[in-house]
């Protein structure tokens, strides 16, 4: 069997379960642990359901932690988030290079299909679609994190630095309005952009893209990774 299709300890999770474990596993693997009041947010429930939820997934021991200890997943549960998140990224990849949906709809579009997919489809997906180690927004597959270790929050760049856009991340991804309003303004996996200015007083940051100035809070921004181009920082050359 191939290692991306490991089987896991016990039967597959919930549709419920599935959906925590992904965004479990990425707080997880950014902050260190798994903060139930965010969970909340991002999955806009109420924290009252998530509290039930955490301990139901305690008892099956997908996690460990609740209460007033930090959560973490076990490793049946990061076998299962790492299965789920692999299949909601192929499902992605497969929407836009055979069905062509804008990446501003795969995202959500791929939450209803990832929960269906056997192994057997997964490893077939994987294979047709050459073994991608990022999703159309340019976050890692699970295994794949130093593919995007070099990338850069456009909060860390600096005045008159030339970049490329590389990754919207899954904090950004899952927001509907964020993800439109950055596609709609080509702050997409490819574009090249200018960092113009940069206001930490109130926050803001502005790019140009095409030409056309861009003004992005520092909450988004922070979620937008771009890879520095070489040659000079006030080199335009490399815009399009």
């Amino acid at each position: 069997m191939s290692r991306h299709t490991a089987s896991l300890a016990q039967p597959r999770p919930t549709h419920t379960v599935e959906d925590y474990l992904m965004s479990m596993y990425v707080m997880e693997r950014d902050y260190g642990e798994i903060i139930a009041a965010r969970l909340a947010e991002m999955l806009d429930v109420a924290p009252a359901t998530v509290a039930m939820t955490l301990k139901r997934m305690e008892r099956d021991t997908w996690i460990t932690g609740t209460g007033r200890k930090a959560i973490h997943l076990t490793d049946t549960g990061r076998a299962a988030a790492f299965s789920v998140t692999r299949r909601h990224m192929l499902t992605e990849w497969l929407l836009v290079k055979i069905l062509k949906v804008p990446i501003s709809l795969t995202h959500d579009e791929a939450h209803g299909i990832e929960h269906a997919i056997s192994p057997q489809l997964e490893e077939r997906m994987r294979e047709v679609l050459g073994d991608p180690q990022v999703c159309p927004h340019g976050n890692p597959f699970p295994g794949c994190e130093a593919a995007v270790a070099a990338w850069i929050p456009l909060t860390k760049l600096q005045a008159g630095e030339t970049v490329i856009i590389r990754r919207i991340h899954e904090f950004a991804e899952d927001n509907q309005d964020i993800l439109k309003f950055l596609v709609e303004n080509e702050v997409i996996p490819g574009s090249h952009a200018r960092i113009v200015e940069i206001l930490p007083f109130n926050q803001t940051l502005t790019i140009s893209i095409n030409g056309k100035p861009l003004t992005l809070g520092f909450p988004v921004a922070h979620f937008v990774f771009a890879e520095q181009e070489k040659g000079s920082p006030d080199q335009s050359s490399g815009l399009r």
